[in-house]
């Protein structure tokens, strides 16, 4: 049974953190590293293509480093990362992953669905190069697509969101309108409405289409988190990356609310810890076990290619049970589980 694991950060080259880095913005020294190592033992090599809000976000892009970090721990070897910016182009994003490429790093991961028109164009032209993306497939045969049935956890958090509430009204808060997040959205509102119909559902999403800053702008969380607060929702669900922060923030100042986090164990983030009281749970998706599963397969001299779904059955989604908040409703949510993994309760990936 895959639990998320518990893993210790790793020292990585400094020269690749800014939050700012840009395609262009790749220095000549990181690519001196030369060919990719496989299944000789020498350590791995691993690009990381970060998603808006790169490491430090405290959910989806710590996740994804998580998983890099403790194949690093055990292969030995160096991470390099990058980051997006929310003024990104599809070229951006192309020479981003290129870059990394270039420099010899094998395998190289783009975290995030943002990646996918970018990876098929650039995997493409690296053959011998193996590719990983998050959220997204992509066809292609030295392509790893790492997903997750988000909508399954999400009606799990729908469980409890319903069970947990006094005002009987909850909230849902998306960082971008696009499908993926849909997904979040769709397994909470089915989760609720399963557990008891007359619950009011509000949901906000902080950005629309292109504009991907819905996923790293804490106060545009916060404000969309208090406004629903105010107009009576005594739980909110964020599946915003580092926006989700602010939501977080702007529960735990209303006595008696309850936010639930995403992707990460968000009680267990210290940077978050001030907070961790009012988290009622969090809607774990185990991108560290996808991304560690894949650059061991690469070190291992076998990659994974093709689609690779991480779905409830196989705890690729869970709720965390930090706090003990849910201890009292544990029983009702593993029916809820029970029935989702049989097919009893088919989860809907769209509103």
């Amino acid at each position: 049974m895959r639990r998320v694991a518990k893993l210790s950060a790793a020292c990585i080259a400094s020269a690749a953190l800014a939050l700012t880095a840009t395609a262009c913005g790749s220095t000549s020294s990181d690519k001196d590293s030369g060919s990719a190592p496989s299944g000789g033992g020498k350590g791995v090599k691993v690009g990381l293509a970060f998603d808006v809000g790169g490491r430090g976000d405290r959910s989806f892009n710590d996740s994804a480093a998580r998983g890099a970090d403790q194949a690093k721990k055990e292969f030995g070897g160096d991470i390099k990362e990058l980051t997006a910016k929310t003024s990104d182009t599809e070229a951006d994003r192309e020479q981003r992953l290129s870059d990394l490429a270039d420099a010899g790093y094998n395998p190289v991961i783009g975290v995030g669905y943002a990646y996918a028109a970018s990876m098929t164009k650039v995997a493409a032209k690296y053959p011998k190069t193996t590719f990983g993306i998050v959220d997204s497939v992509v066809n292609g045969s030295n392509v790893d697509s790492i997903t997750f049935t988000e909508e399954q956890g999400s009606y799990l958090a729908g469980v409890a969101a319903a069970s947990k509430t006094k005002s009987h009204h909850v909230g849902f808060i998306g960082g971008v309108d696009v499908p993926l997040i849909k997904k979040f959205e769709a397994g909470f509102v089915q989760g609720v409405k399963d557990t008891d119909k007359k619950i009011k559902v509000d949901t906000q999403y902080l950005s629309h289409g292109s504009d991907t800053s819905g996923f790293a702008s804490p106060d545009k969380g916060k404000e969309a988190a208090q406004g629903m607060l105010d107009n009576g929702a005594d739980v909110i669900y964020t599946a915003a990356g580092s926006s989700g922060n602010g939501a977080i923030e702007a529960v735990a100042g209303k006595k008696g609310a309850w936010a639930i986090g995403v992707d990460s164990d968000q009680y267990n983030i210290p940077g978050l810890s001030k907070y961790k009281n009012a988290i009622l749970t969090s809607m774990v998706k185990n991108v560290d076990v996808g991304v560690y599963d894949f650059v061991k397969s690469v070190h291992a001299g076998k990659p994974l290619t093709g689609t690779n779904t991480y779905s409830l059955a196989k705890d690729g989604v869970s709720l965390s049970k930090s706090g003990g908040f849910i201890d009292d409703i544990q029983a009702k949510l593993d029916a809820a589980k029970k029935k989702i993994v049989d097919g009893t309760i088919k989860v809907k990936t769209t509103p």
